[in-house]
Order: structure tokens, then C-alpha cells, then sequence
């Protein structure tokens, strides 16, 4: 019912920074949070910030300090800001969605995909 649709990943050096997009298309669904998690090569998804329509939000601690979640509930779109990024953070970006239908039932929905990768 609902697709995230992420955008802003690419190549940047270690430093840098970047600022990934994720929108939220689709209808008959309430959202209650929204978050990026990343996947590096041979490694299990983690997660990397959420933020909930209310504005709270969670970081992961290897992210926080450099990483800045944010939200737009009308257009229901998420940011990350990820500033002073290093090779660790090199990564598929994965957006998701976590909402409820008008009946109350929880679903979770996934993005595509970014990558990010930093290097020199």
C-alpha cells in the first residue's frame, strides 16, 4: 500500500557529506515513524536513525553525533543528514516505513535502496 521511494546516495569522500530523501507514496495509511537502516557488503541490516510523526528520534550510536534525522509529516518524507561520513559508513541505504492501516492492523514497508559509499 505504501512505497518509499529513496534518493541523494552516491560517492563522497571521507569528511563529507550527503543528504539522502525518502518519500512515501501511496494512500489509505496512517504512518506512525519513519527510519533509514543500512546494509554494508556481508553484513546484516542495521539501523541508522527513526523518527516518529511526533518528532521523536533514535539513533544508532555509530551515527549519532554526525547523522541528522528529520521529517515532514504533510508530504510524509524523511531526511537523513550525514555529515564527517567515513568508510564505515559505506552502505545500501534502506528507507522504511512503519504505519497502520485505518483498522488498526501494523505494517512496515521498505525502500529500494540507496548506496552510499565513501572513499578517497
Amino acid at each position: 500500500q505504501v512505497q518509499p521511494v529513496e534518493s541523494g546516495g552516491g560517492l563522497v569522500q571521507p569528511g563529507g557529506s550527503l543528504r539522502l530523501s525518502c518519500a512515501a507514496s501511496g494512500s489509505f495509511f496512517s504512518i506512525d515513524a519513519m527510519g533509514w537502516y543500512r546494509q554494508a557488503p556481508g553484513k546484516q541490516r542495521e539501523l541508522v536513525a527513526t523518527i516518529t510523526n511526533r518528532g521523536i528520534t533514535n539513533y544508532a550510536d555509530a551515527v549519532k553525533g554526525r547523522f541528522t534525522i528529520s521529517g515532514d509529516n504533510i508530504r510524509n518524507t524523511v531526511y537523513l543528514q550525514m555529515n564527517n561520513l567515513n568508510a564505515e559508513d559505506t552502505a545500501v541505504y534502506y528507507c522504511n516505513v512503519a504505519g497502520r492501516d485505518y483498522g488498526g492492523q501494523k505494517y512496515d514497508f521498505w525502500g529500494q535502496g540507496t548506496q552510499v559509499t565513501v572513499s578517497s
